[in-house]
């Protein structure tokens, strides 16, 4: 599966919001989109006022640039909400969610999604006691997320619990620092969710 390997801090600026695509920097001053406020380009400055297709296009871009995936696993992540019962939107993000590599980044054990999708990337993490290098598998409630045995002592997660993270575990999830472990209590609802977006927007897009 591809990923994006260009500078982060441009995706935020695009998008006018803070991604938090950086880890620590994201909450400093040193943050790109406090210093330069508007769409990076020579013309960035004069961007013209959307359509109303440009507007649930941003939208949409947002989403898939806050959790890191592309174009072509966003759009089946919608198609299995769609199908889904409830609300298609909120289905949608509660899959999105549900990525080891966004579990791991709420439990503190990375700076960003990206540092996590790493983590996972490179087998130092397990569900239900066995290894899962795959950023995109969706847990379910009842699972339970550590850092393996022999990968405790790693510099980047070892700091980053130290450090204590700038954001707290949420409350679906449950986490025993000393264990390195967290588990799934059950699935998030939407105002657990911190996605900058208004995801009816990416509905009417799609269903153009």
């Amino acid at each position: 599966m591809g990923r994006y390997i260009g500078p982060v801090c441009r995706l935020c600026r695009r998008e006018g919001v803070k991604l938090y695509l950086k880890g620590a920097k994201c909450y400093t001053d040193k943050c790109p989109v406090v210093r330069r406020p508007y769409p990076p380009g020579q013309h960035g400055q004069n961007r013209k006022k959307l359509t109303e297709y440009g507007i649930q296009l941003r939208e949409k871009q947002k989403l898939r640039r806050f959790y890191g995936v592309m174009e072509r696993q966003f759009r089946r992540y919608f198609e299995q909400a769609a199908r889904k019962k409830g609300v298609t939107g909120e289905v949608l993000l509660q899959t999105l969610e549900r990525r080891l590599d966004n579990v791991v980044y709420r439990l503190g054990l990375a700076a960003s999604r990206r540092e996590a999708r790493q983590i996972v990337r490179h087998g130092h993490i397990e569900v239900n006691g066995r290894k899962v290098d795959i950023p995109s598998f969706l847990v379910k409630p009842g699972d339970v997320v550590a850092v393996r045995e022999n990968s405790r002592e790693h510099p980047r997660i070892k700091e980053n619990l130290e450090a204590g993270g700038a954001h707290t575990v949420p409350a679906w999830l449950s986490f025993e620092p000393e264990a390195m472990r967290g588990t799934v209590l059950r699935l998030p609802t939407r105002d657990e969710i911190d996605a900058p977006v208004q995801e009816h927007l990416i509905v009417e897009l799609y269903s153009r």
